[in-house]
This record gives C-alpha cells, sequence and structure tokens, in this order.
C-alpha cells in the first residue's frame, strides 16, 4: 500500500503511526507492518534490543557491586519512585524529571519507558475474559455496557495466543474459558494439596494452573521467531535472552521489522495527535524528541494509540483543536474519566508442617490462580457476596527454602550459617480485585504545570470505595477459611491499604461502549468521532473484570488492526 503523502515531506509520513512499542503497540506494529503498510512505530524511552541490552540476565548473585542494593546515593536520585531499585533491574527504572506527574490522591503509577514497555517488565500471566465479564456492566448497572461479546473477541484470543505461545491446562470453566494451550507449569505438592482441599469442600470455586505467556514446548511459530522453550530461570524481569516468554522485544517487534515496512523510532516523546479540521480526521502525531528537544511532526492515514492506559488518555487530552477543544473525540467529557484498576490489597501467607520429604526441583515461573467465585452468574442477594459487586481472583505460589539459624555466635553460629537447613513449606496468595470505575476516578491535565518536554503533567485523582473494602475485607474472610481446612499455620491475612494503581493494571479513560454521549470508542476500538484513531491499550477499557488484562489488549489490537486495514483498502478511512 503506497504511502499516503499529507502535504508534507515524504520522509515524514507513512501509512500507519503506532504510538508506544509495549504489548499492544507490538501487536499493531506486527499487523500493521504483516498487511503492508509501512509503518512508523514511535518509543518515548530509549532502544532496548533482544538479547543484547539486557545487561543483568546472566549475571550471578555474587557479580553484582552490591549484592543486588542500590546504594543510597543512587536510591536518591530517584526520589519516592522504588520500582525496580535493585541492582539486577535499576536499569527499567525511570527518574522523577522524565515524567512528574500530580497525585491529587496517592497514586502508583508504574511506567516502561524503552523499547518494549511493559512487556519486559509483567508478571506474563494470561486469562481470556468470558461473557460474564462483558455483560457485567448491563447486567449489574455500572458504567456502560460493551459493545462486544465474547463472541466477537473469542477468534482473536486464539490467534494471538498462539502466536504468543501460552501455557495453562483445559479447566472447562464458563467463567474463565480455555485457549490454545502449550503444556501447563504444573503445581507444586503444597498447592495440589490446597487444590484437592478446596475440591473437597467447595462446589463454586476452584484452584487451577496459572495460564502464562511461557513457552513450555516451542512450536514452528515460536522458533521461527528465534525465541527458546522457558529455562524455569526466573529472572524474567531481567529481560530474557530465551525468549522463553512473550515481550515485544522477542516476538512481535523483530516480526515487523522482518517485512521492512516498520520504522521504529526510540527517543520519541508524544506531544498529541494532529486535527485537520477541513479534512475532518487526524492527520498526524507531534513528537519532542528527547534528546534535542526539536518538536517534529510526522504523517499517517491511520494511528493507533497504545501509549499505556495513562498515557493514552494524556495523549489525547493534549491534542486539542478548534473542532476539539477538550481533547481529541472528546464531544462526551469523558475522555480521562473512569479510570479504574485492579485491587491488590488483599495478601496473606501461611506455612505448612507436611510434605518434609519433598522440595521443589527448578523454579516456577507461574502460579496457582483461582478464578473469580463471587457474584459470577448474578449478583449475590444474600450471603457475603451481597456486600459488594463484581469479585476478585486470587494468585496463589509454593514453595520451600533454606532457613538459617541465626543463634548462638562464634564457631557454633558459622557452622549453621553455612549449614543451612530445609524450613517448611510456605504458601502465599495476592487478591485480583474487579474496581468498578466511577466518574470521579479520573485524570485530567495541569493548567499551569508542564514537564521537562512543555507538555502539561497529568493530574491523577483516584480512590478506593467502599466496594473497594468490602471485597478485601470478604478476600480476608475466605482465603483465612481456606488456608485453616488445608491445615495450613501461622496464618497472615491482611489489608495492605497499597495505593490505587499498585497493580500496574491501569484501565479506562477512553472507554469502549455503544454510545458517543457514554464512551469515546466504539465496538473496533475506533474513536466515535475521529474513525482514523484507534485506541486499543487499557485505555480502552470498558470495565477491568478480575482478569490479568494484557491477553485481551493483545486480542483487541489484532482484532482492530484487521478491521483498519479492511477499512483503509475500502478507502473508508
Amino acid at each position: 500500500m503506497a504511502n499516503f503523502a499529507i502535504d508534507a515531506a515524504p520522509s515524514m509520513t507513512y501509512d500507519a503511526i503506532v504510538i508506544g512499542s509495549g504489548i499492544s503497540g507490538g501487536w499493531a506494529a506486527k499487523e500493521l507492518t504483516g498487511k503492508g503498510l509501512k509503518t512508523l512505530v514511535l518509543e518515548r524511552g530509549r532502544d532496548v534490543k533482544h538479547v543484547t541490552d539486557y545487561p543483568t540476565a546472566n549475571l550471578n548473585p555474587w557479580e553484582f557491586e552490591h549484592r543486588g542494593q542500590v546504594p543510597l546515593a543512587i536510591k536518591e536520585q530517584y526520589g519516592n519512585i522504588r520500582s525496580f531499585m535493585r541492582e539486577e533491574t535499576l536499569h527499567w527504572a525511570i527518574k522523577p524529571d522524565e515524567q512528574p506527574f500530580v497525585e491529587e490522591q496517592p497514586f502508583t503509577w508504574t511506567r516502561g519507558y524503552h523499547v518494549g514497555g511493559k512487556s519486559l517488565l509483567w508478571a506474563r500471566q494470561t486469562q481470556r475474559l468470558s461473557d460474564f465479564d462483558f455483560d457485567g456492566p448491563a447486567r449489574d448497572g455500572f458504567a456502560v455496557d460493551w459493545p462486544i461479546r465474547y463472541a466477537d473477541i473469542a477468534h482473536w484470543y486464539s490467534y494471538v495466543e498462539k502466536f504468543a505461545g501460552i501455557s495453562g491446562n483445559k479447566d472447562g470453566l464458563p467463567h474463565l474459558p480455555d485457549g490454545e494451550f502449550l503444556p501447563p507449569i504444573e503445581l507444586n505438592c503444597v498447592e495440589s494439596h490446597l487444590q484437592g482441599v478446596i475440591a473437597q469442600n467447595y462446589k463454586d470455586r476452584q484452584l487451577i494452573q496459572g495460564r502464562c505467556a511461557h513457552i513450555t514446548k516451542p512450536q514452528p511459530v515460536h522458533t521461527a521467531q528465534g525465541r527458546a522453550q522457558c529455562q524455569h530461570r526466573n529472572l524474567c524481569v531481567r529481560g530474557c535472552p530465551f525468549g522463553g516468554y512473550f515481550s515485544s522485544n522477542a516476538s512481535t517487534l523483530p516480526w515487523a521489522e522482518r517485512t521492512e515496512n516498520m520504522t521504529l523510532r526510540p527517543h520519541s516523546v508524544v506531544h498529541s495527535i494532529i486535527y485537520d479540521d477541513k479534512k475532518g480526521r487526524a492527520t498526524g502525531v507531534r513528537v519532542v524528541d528527547a534528546n534535542t528537544m526539536q518538536m517534529m511532526e510526522f504523517f499517517a492515514r491511520i494511528i493507533f494509540v497504545n501509549g499505556s492506559a495513562l498515557n493514552s488518555n494524556q495523549i489525547l487530552l493534549n491534542s486539542i483543536s478548534s473542532r476539539f477543544p477538550n481533547g481529541l473525540g472528546n464531544d462526551s467529557g469523558l475522555l480521562g474519566k473512569y479510570i479504574a484498576w485492579h485491587n491488590y490489597r488483599g495478601k496473606i501467607s501461611a506455612q505448612y508442617d507436611g510434605f518434609a520429604d519433598k522440595t521443589t526441583d527448578g523454579k516456577n515461573p507461574s502460579n496457582g490462580y483461582i478464578p473469580r467465585f463471587r457474584n459470577v452468574y448474578k449478583q449475590e442477594t444474600s450471603g457475603p457476596a451481597s456486600r459488594f459487586m463484581r469479585g476478585y481472583a486470587t494468585g496463589v505460589g509454593g514453595g520451600r527454602g533454606f532457613a538459617q539459624n541465626r543463634e548462638g555466635m562464634g564457631l557454633a553460629l558459622k557452622e549453621q550459617l553455612l549449614h543451612p537447613k530445609l524450613g517448611p513449606w510456605n504458601i502465599s496468595g495476592w487478591m485480583m480485585g474487579e474496581t468498578i470505575p466511577i466518574e470521579a476516578n479520573h485524570v485530567r491535565l495541569d493548567p499551569t504545570l508542564t514537564d521537562k518536554y512543555g507538555i502539561p503533567q497529568l493530574i491523577t485523582s483516584a480512590k478506593w470505595t467502599e466496594n473497594d473494602d468490602k471485597m478485601v475485607d470478604d478476600y480476608i474472610e475466605q482465603m483465612t477459611e481456606m488456608f485453616t481446612l488445608a491445615g495450613f499455620k501461622n496464618i497472615n491475612a491482611v489489608d495492605t491499604h497499597a495505593n490505587p494503581g499498585s497493580d500496574i493494571h491501569e484501565m479506562g479513560g477512553v472507554r469502549m461502549g455503544k454510545d458517543p454521549k457514554t464512551s469515546l470508542l466504539n465496538k473496533w476500538n475506533q474513536l466515535h468521532h475521529c474513525k482514523n484513531v484507534f485506541v486499543t491499550d487499557g485505555a480502552c477499557m470498558t470495565s477491568t473484570a478480575t482478569q490479568n488484562p494484557s491477553l485481551t489488549y493483545m486480542a483487541l489490537t489484532a482484532r482492530a488492526a484487521d478491521y483498519a486495514v479492511k477499512e483503509l483498502k475500502k478507502k473508508n478511512l
């Protein structure tokens, strides 16, 4: 397909522009270039090449100068930011001056500013949403109705799963649809013990093997990507030189590069999207070069916004024109509103005296998983679940390590430290609750404060609700009950009261819907009022469900890209 010239130098004009190179941006790049479109991919951070730019991937603990700790003088450079404050992962951290923002209420915003984005930092858990999730808002009377149902996206879930490589088990659960799975990563003995106890005592809940984006049995499509089987090193957050887990860097971006249709431009901070009032469509993207601070403009026929949820909101809010004085596509006035996330406040841990003759061999990059069991088929009207709307899922992981006896002194203490003994089995669980999107939880642009690129700072205004509090209480009650039935000891279940956003699953603000008066995007992830702009990252989510959302972003992106190219060919865009 020929480049679409828009009164610009040919070198600045492309068929498509993708903002962001993370999980959804990588998929947009792969799909658009694979369909013949000359595509510019804009990444605000530095370049990261697969394998060569994972500096700590193969280092042993004793090879770090400070044994993993970050010196105080360096920590001070990052202010209150504590994400990736280890020598192994410090190369992913960003300093406060890169993108200051205003916390109207406390909010934790974890960002990945480098090629690959948070696809190099994610927990790699991949579950499909079901119709119980897509039906939820309409059924339970919150947010707005999703414009799609499971049947609309099922094919695209399969499409991305086969390429990405997802391990899991066929569980036959209507509220957690099965996918295209590679062999699962097995549960260990203490996790299997809890699984059996739950099966014996409950009809409404199950503990299953986690579904994760790790290659357990490479298929030809994975070999073609240059990826190998997961080595179970559990060093994933450093970057995987084997490509054992899915990331943009190991998978979609190299695939797009092979087409020779992709231009990847790091150090490109997107300022705004250009809208042409006369042509009635977006024509390009304004970019600040992070090295030169020069403002540049690039042009294309279609634009995919995949900057990560809050960044995508910020870009659209800053994209003002005569037609859209309040942000691109924002006729409804809802842009930036109904921000949501996942509730990870509930935590539980315990010990188990059994299985003294067993330990683990190798490491598990995944975990067990208890799918949501509260208010699934309907909103309960009696019992504990009636206290709150929707529900939560639970990650579960167990293991056994060595314990050191640090009592005494002298030679006796030295011997004890040098010869640790196996301790008891430990097990823990963590909550993934669905937050209900409300209008008060929002982001907006500060009218006076800007960052060093001249972009208005984002104000985050989001806080927990009574529904969230009651959900945490139920999580603590139910998990304590299940752990007690399993015979676990020293059970400690707590509400961490972590900030909103601490789960790294920000969603909403540019939500999908059927009515332009109550949503920003249609069923194809197009802005209702600017049809050649698509938003397919977390910003598009109408509601959060309880599943890890990245797989849904991938599927929505592949689906939207397919539609966009077809519309281009029909000359509708």
